[in-house]
């Protein structure tokens, strides 16, 4: 999930984890790794805290208890995934147990080299490239195996889950903001609310977000954190259309990542929701409110062509 907070995130109900706990972990419990180089990665997101391990391998240890189910889930799932995927996504090396010095599981991970889209310079990305890989990597991604994987739930803060869920959330939040976004938010929330996904669930990622996007030279080359992943409407995925890509470059995404109009319309409504209680939040980042704005004027823009 990206750095911004929203109502469905569990409350931070213990300390922070910090480079000091981290260094103390790895000591405890992987001594062969005790000697390597350990340095926070910034930014931080907000589900977990990572720290790089020597030039191979990060430490991620959760920054609430609500997100330590997201632990085993990843060990036990991106395995799977990692067999039909078109790109790298995370690997999981080694899983920490609770114990005295921390109450819950944490990871070991290979760390992938690279720089995340938002973190890219202007001209430094192929956003025609990226939308064509990332249109295909979500559909590889909703072909992969659902044989008793997880549903939507507080594991994932409901991600592919009926966007009903948080339709009143997203007309309270939009009501605070301009009238001329207040009305594009309110048609988009409206008409997520009219369709639901009708196929059998398909794996989503849950947080495409540009942070969670790998570059090389470029193009897109890994996509990472899948703490929010789950079987369900794959709709949430496809709100980089707006937070990430524009009228030439949107349409290139859309055709890679095919689905139906009606889930185009949901995926309106994921973006519309999450640009508004962003800009409604009083601990909103300038960075995030930033996307919030760009997204909505997106949205906008793309809402009005189709009229």
């Amino acid at each position: 999930m990206s750095a911004s907070q929203d109502s469905s995130v569990p409350t931070a109900e213990r300390p922070v984890p910090d480079l000091d706990l981290a260094r103390r972990l790895v000591r405890e419990q992987f001594p062969q790794w005790a000697e390597l180089e350990l340095r926070p990665v910034e930014p931080q997101g907000w589900d977990n805290r990572t720290f790089r391990l020597g030039s191979d391998l990060a430490v991620r240890i959760p920054s609430a208890r609500g997100y330590d189910a997201q632990v085993e889930k990843e060990h036990r799932w991106l395995p799977v995934l990692a067999e039909v995927l078109p790109l790298p996504i995370p690997k999981p090396v080694a899983k920490g147990e609770p114990g005295p010095l921390f109450d819950g599981p944490w990871s070991v991970y290979a760390w992938y080299a690279g720089q995340t889209l938002n973190r890219a310079g202007a001209g430094e990305a192929d956003l025609a490239a990226v939308a064509v890989g990332l249109g295909e990597f979500l559909t590889a991604l909703r072909a992969a195996p659902t044989q008793d994987a997880p549903p939507p739930g507080t594991h994932n803060c409901l991600r592919g889950a009926e966007f009903t869920v948080y339709a009143d959330e997203a007309i309270l939040a939009l009501a605070g903001l301009a009238p001329e976004v207040r009305e594009v938010g309110e048609r988009c929330v409206r008409r997520a609310t009219e369709s639901s996904w009708i196929e059998a669930p398909v794996w989503l990622h849950g947080d495409i977000a540009p942070g969670n996007l790998l570059l090389s030279e470029g193009r897109l080359a890994a996509v990472i954190d899948f703490g929010c992943s789950a079987v369900g409407d794959p709709a949430c995925d496809l709100v980089a259309a707006w937070t990430m890509f524009d009228r030439e470059t949107r349409p290139l995404f859309v055709r890679a990542a095919g689905l139906d109009q009606d889930t185009w319309h949901r995926a309106q409504g994921w973006a519309a929701w999450k640009a508004a209680i962003t800009l409604a939040g009083v601990d909103s980042t300038p960075e995030v409110r930033s996307l919030a704005e760009r997204t909505l004027a997106e949205l906008a823009e793309d809402v009005a062509q189709q009229a």
